[in-house]
């Protein structure tokens, strides 16, 4: 086993510590990126990105590098980290992000998009793109976002409630494959114990979230806050009354949705009018 490292000023900023590991690691070894791709397995462009912090890649290849460098759980364990640190997010949102990772339940009212929670790698990409991200900072920022998922892939997940819109799912990608892989995604995750999903069908008349997304949490200390969000404005609400008068409202939303497995079938029915991708 390598011997333990000195901790250094390096170490403060989990994305940073996590490449230069890898940097550190593969100079130990005396390897150039090429040679590490045909070790390792992967593209060599990869490790690249991996190595200058454009991208955290997934747990598969920190995994596959632990084993490859014999630092049992070292890479895996600074990996989660990066994904976790609330820092890769914009300001205004971080405090959210710490008191979402830190939820004992949710619940979650979406007006045009699925929830982060939710979303798949190529939404994600698209969403952020089209919001004028793009290079280093949409690579960071689809990490960023993907890496909220932990929330739900942990061993003991917390409840999670979803009322989908029905505009969520007409507002598809332009990729049919990765829309495709989306809605293929809800499904699965609906058919998880800790996750109850809903959809809000067009029909069923105004409400008083028609235009706002909401996110609700429950928290170690029993207080609930929520995050309400629209076109304009978000807002992180933690004043008691302004958080009980939010959640009637999402209420009185639920009730008109479609059950669960009403609302599965649902999305399976969305799912057959999604055009197949010609293979090449």
């Amino acid at each position: 086993m390598p011997p333990r490292r000195a901790i250094t000023g390096r170490s403060q900023e989990p994305r940073l510590r996590f490449a230069e590991e890898l940097r550190s690691l593969r100079a130990e070894r005396g390897l150039s990126l090429r040679e590490l791709a045909d070790a390792a397995g992967w593209d060599s462009s990869t490790f690249s990105k991996l190595e200058n912090g454009r991208t955290l890649g997934g747990p598969e290849i920190a995994q596959a590098l632990d084993q490859f460098y014999e630092t049992p759980g070292l890479l895996l364990t600074l990996w989660e980290l990066a994904m976790a640190d609330p820092t890769q997010f914009k300001e205004q949102y971080r405090r959210y992000m710490v008191l979402e990772a830190e939820a004992m339940s949710l619940w979650q009212y979406s007006v045009i998009m699925p929830p982060g929670l939710l979303q798949t790698a190529g939404y994600v990409r698209e969403a952020l793109a089209a919001g004028g991200l793009e290079g280093q900072e949409l690579d960071q920022q689809v990490d960023a976002r993907l890496g909220r998922r932990i929330v739900l892939e942990s061993d003991n997940p917390p409840p999670f409630r979803v009322i989908l819109s029905e505009a969520v799912l007409r507002n598809s990608l332009r990729s049919a494959g990765d829309w495709r892989e989306q809605l293929e995604h809800l499904v699965r995750m609906s058919e998880r114990a800790n996750i109850t999903l809903h959809v809000l069908p067009f029909g069923t008349g105004l409400h008083g979230l028609v235009n706002t997304d909401v996110m609700f949490l429950r928290l170690l200390d029993g207080r609930t806050v929520a995050y309400a969000e629209n076109d304009a404005w978000g807002e992180l609400v933690e004043e008691t009354g302004k958080v009980e008068r939010l959640h009637r409202t999402y209420d009185a939303v639920r009730d008109l949705a479609l059950s669960p497995a009403e609302s599965r079938t649902f999305i399976l029915q969305m799912l057959e009018e999604v055009p197949c991708e010609p293979s090449i």
